[in-house]
């Protein structure tokens, strides 16, 4: 085990060349009370909590996954999903097209409960939160009491178009 040199002064512990957000390739092992082992990189375990796994998984799948944490046991956790923020760049434009999909409304909130977010998203409630909280700064959703719309964004080249359109009727229709 190598501790290295956090940004902010504290130490971080990197367990067999592994750290956090790095992208890994898993194979799916057992399955156990808590979740799934699965084998990193041929060559280190780690374990996917059951409450962060949104899709079937079978024993000796191989599957992209990313270090979610190096334990102080020298245990790791994984995930699926890009963890941090990082998500949320990634899912933004799933969850855009799932709204397009549903014809710009879905009726799901931040109240809404885990299972239905996961079944309809594919990810942890909290990820959702972060990511409907990103596209709403970005004016590209509204959040209404019942669910999530999404804003209809006017082309400037549609507009530009359509200038250029009634010039030239403005011009072949002389006076």
């Amino acid at each position: 085990m190598v501790i290295i040199e956090h940004k902010k002064g504290l130490a971080k512990k990197k367990q067999a060349g592994f750290h956090e957000s790095q992208k890994v390739a898993l194979l799916i092992s057992a399955r156990t009370e808590m979740g799934f082992t699965a084998v990193i990189n041929g060559i280190h375990k780690g374990i996917l909590y059951k409450n962060e796994v949104f899709q079937p998984l079978k024993i000796g799948q191989e599957i992209d996954g990313f270090i979610r944490k190096v334990r102080d046991d020298k245990k790791i956790d994984l995930c699926l999903q890009k963890p941090g923020y990082k998500a949320i760049d990634a899912l933004s434009p799933k969850f855009m097209d799932k709204l397009q999909q549903q014809g710009g409304f879905i009726a799901v909130t931040d109240k809404s409960r885990p299972k239905v977010i996961a079944d309809l998203f594919g990810v942890r409630k909290k990820t959702f939160k972060k990511t409907i909280g990103n596209l709403y700064k970005k004016r590209l959703i509204t959040l209404e009491k019942d669910g999530i719309r999404l804003l209809e964004r006017k082309s400037k080249n549609h507009a530009r178009i359509s200038v250029i359109h009634h010039k030239h009727e403005y011009k072949g229709g002389g006076g």
